[in-house]
């Protein structure tokens, strides 16, 4: 069962009030652009933002609806984006990956039933990130 805390969905010793056991972290070619895809499409909110010693975003952190995503750019100049998907369930895919594309994502998928119970598409992001997105539609 390793460290978790059965049950301990917000337990203050250990991890900050209102944020998941796990929130996936993306390393992305840009972070700023990233961040502004994920507020027109998701409606995500910004939480904080830390720059480094000469400026540069090092770290940052958004919400989309429950959950807390964590950002940064590539750094030291030897890190490399790393290819990351993730999936988002949103009330209505179709609305969602036309904002998706108007928003620069490029389509990975066109919306489509798939065999369990999602309508789901997909679209890549400025920063390099896979977005798939999916209501359930019984």
């Amino acid at each position: 069962m390793g460290n978790v805390i059965p049950g301990g969905w917000m337990n203050s010793q250990y991890q900050p009030t209102n944020y998941s056991t796990v929130s996936p972290y993306l390393i992305v070619k840009d972070e700023a652009a990233t961040i502004d895809f994920l507020k027109r499409v998701f409606g995500a909110i910004e939480l904080r933002k830390l720059p480094d010693e000469s400026g540069k975003l090092k770290h940052a952190e958004v919400r989309i609806d429950d959950t807390v995503i964590m950002l940064a750019d590539p750094a030291p100049p030897d890190w490399a984006p790393i290819l990351s998907h993730v999936h988002v369930y949103v009330w209505d895919v179709d609305a969602t990956y036309r904002e998706a594309i108007v928003s620069g994502a490029i389509s990975v998928q066109e919306p489509v039933k798939q065999q369990d119970e999602d309508k789901r598409g997909g679209v890549k992001d400025c920063g390099g990130a896979t977005w798939w997105i999916a209501p359930q539609v019984k």
